[in-house]
């Protein structure tokens, strides 16, 4: 069994796997069982207040858990795959726990070919939070991840800038990471 295949097998036991991005490792979890969404809240000890954002394979993947206005959508064209965390309201078939009770939801479509294939084979979304506790740093490297976890699939070493974060429904950046200028410069034409 490769470490694709095996991670897949973990994440639909509701298991929790490290994963590498294209910026930082994540902790994944199948984002549908609020059962996994919820052990990775207490492995990160992160405020059940406090949203944790999910990865998608593709378009139609965020389509199905999020809604998709005509600026989202060029949005989506434009930045994802990439390192770009984008705030749409949450469907309903999404885990309450996973908004903190905002019915809002961070998307990533990570341009990090192992991160793709994982989603794509498991055919659901996973969180997307970087795999430390809340309020440390996040990982670059493997020798770096200290948080519990099932499965660690090692990517060398990440580049460690963040996502850029952005509201959509408000069209502000929340936080800016990699290619934020540029993502600034989009929203500059639509606001």
């Amino acid at each position: 069994m490769d470490i694709i295949t095996e991670a897949v097998s973990v994440l639909r036991r509701d298991g929790v796997i490290v994963y590498p991005t294209e910026t930082v490792y994540g902790l994944g979890a199948d984002a549908l069982s609020e059962e996994a969404v919820l052990r990775v809240y207490e492995l990160k000890r992160r405020p059940l207040s406090q949203p944790i954002s999910v990865a998608v394979s593709d378009r139609d993947m965020l389509a199905a858990i999020a809604a998709v206005d005509p600026v989202a959508e060029d949005f989506i064209g434009r930045f994802l795959p990439g390192p770009v965390t984008v705030i749409l309201p949450a469907k309903s078939c999404l885990p309450e726990i996973l908004t903190g009770g905002t019915g809002w939801i961070g998307i990533r479509m990570p341009a990090h070919p192992v991160a793709l294939r994982i989603v794509e084979l498991l055919d659901s979304p996973i969180t997307a939070t970087s795999a430390n506790v809340a309020g440390e740093r996040p990982p670059t490297r493997p020798d770096e991840v200290y948080i519990p976890h099932d499965l660690l699939v090692d990517g060398g070493e990440l580049p460690g800038t963040p996502s850029t974060v952005v509201d959509l429904g408000t069209r502000t950046i929340l936080r800016r990471g990699t290619g934020w200028e540029d993502v600034e410069a989009f929203l500059k034409t639509v606001w």
